[in-house]
């Protein structure tokens, strides 16, 4: 009995060490080739701990399968042991898979200009990571699940009628499947990348993060809005970013007509020349309409992306408004008001057409029926008085009646 078990603790101490041996061996490659190489270091980093755990049970497994003297739990433990074995290898698994897209996810840069190709990449690793991972736990949680006989009988049973219960299935997570679905036809038809800059549900903000159900946006200031995939698939929305990152705004200005533009365009060379928020593509100063008593200017300058153009707009707007309030008062908008004195006829009919003018009930009715602005003298002048100019009465005008 004593030789049973001293032999199964020697076959468990040789298993121990070859895992041991394996690790060390394992650990020195890893840092020789990371000498010339970043991904060694990244992959020892993150699949150390699942690596040994796995190396580790399958000493287990190899010691208490071969010579474990005890045959009463000799098939539990070899159950234990092989699902232990199935979930350190799914974890295993996991880490390789993160490991190899962060790899390459290093890259492919998202904080530099121009970083399309890079968004796009980094959103469909992400995307690809997460269903990597979990058809891996799906797969391991079946494994595992098999190990035992009854479910087993059970599985072949499910197998059998697969067709009623994707059907039920399928009813029931409709919407579920439909934002899954939507998640994969954003990433992959390269419409929607993390980082870019949308306008959504009447919110500017940038693109966060994608999943498989929903996109959430880190909104301007520091909310988080959250919206389903199948919104982005079913909705019009702004993508600022979908080609470049560079992009072009507008500065309009209500100014008057004493306003000179050219010297407004010379003022503007000099402000953008100053500031480095300008990318240098493109400025333009342009008056875009002239009615209402204003002179309508607009200015269009460049950036490199939406934030630091937000930035040159209000820098350019600021400016521009100093230099017309200190080099040009007079082009500030204001609202011109005629004051004329009042004739005395126009005093006169005003009076008579008013209410206090009218004939009462007791007097005599008119022969004729009159209409409101037609019809009589009085009607003429009272349509005189309602689509003319209201006279302006001044202190003079009122001192020559009072005289």
């Amino acid at each position: 009995m004593w030789d049973d078990w001293i032999a199964f603790a020697v076959a468990l101490g040789v298993a121990l060490v070859a895992a041991v041996i394996v690790a060390v061996a394992t650990t020195i490659a890893l840092r020789v080739v990371g000498r010339r190489r970043a991904w060694p270091t990244v992959l020892s980093r993150t699949a150390r701990r699942p690596f040994r755990t796995l190396l580790v049970l399958i000493a287990l497994w190899a010691a208490v399968s071969s010579s474990f003297p005890d045959p009463t739990w000799l098939g539990v433990l070899s159950q234990v042991l092989t699902i232990a074995t199935i979930a350190a290898s799914a974890w295993l698994l996991g880490s390789l898979v993160i490991v190899a897209t962060d790899v390459a996810l290093g890259r492919y840069r998202i904080d530099v200009p121009d970083n399309r190709v890079a968004r796009r990449i980094r959103t469909q690793m992400l995307i690809v990571r997460r269903l990597a991972i979990a058809i891996i736990v799906v797969i391991g949680i079946g494994a595992a699940l098999l190990t035992f006989d009854a479910v087993r009988a059970v599985g072949a049973s499910v197998l059998a009628s697969a067709g009623i219960a994707s059907v039920v299935a399928g009813l029931a997570a409709q919407s579920v499947l439909a934002n899954v679905f939507a998640g994969l036809q954003i990433v992959f038809s390269d419409a929607l990348r993390v980082d870019d800059v949308v306008v959504a549900d009447g919110e500017w903000g940038r693109v966060g993060e994608i999943t498989l159900s929903y996109v959430v946006l880190d909104l301007w200031d520091d909310r988080r809005l959250v919206l389903p995939c199948t919104y982005f698939t079913t909705t019009p929305f702004e993508n600022w970013t979908r080609r470049g990152s560079e992009l072009l705004g507008a500065i309009e200005m209500d100014l008057d007509w004493s306003v000179s533009p050219s010297k407004m365009r010379e003022h503007l060379h000099e402000v953008l020349e100053s500031t480095d928020l300008w990318d240098r593509r493109a400025s333009v100063l342009q008056v875009t309409d002239a009615v209402g008593g204003y002179v309508r200017v607009r200015i269009l300058v460049t950036a490199q992306d939406s934030a630091v153009l937000f930035d040159l707009r209000c820098l350019v707007r600021e400016a521009m408004v100093t230099w017309v309030q200190q080099t040009m008062p007079t082009a500030l908008p204001v609202q011109r008001v005629v004051m004329t004195d009042a004739a005395p006829a126009e005093i006169a009919d005003a009076a008579a057409s008013s209410p206090a003018s009218r004939p009462s009930a007791g007097d005599q009715a008119p022969t004729t029926h009159d209409g409101l602005f037609t019809g009589s003298e009085a009607a003429e002048r009272r349509a005189n008085t309602f689509t003319s100019s209201v006279p302006i009465v001044t202190d003079e005008g009122a001192s020559a009646r009072r005289g």
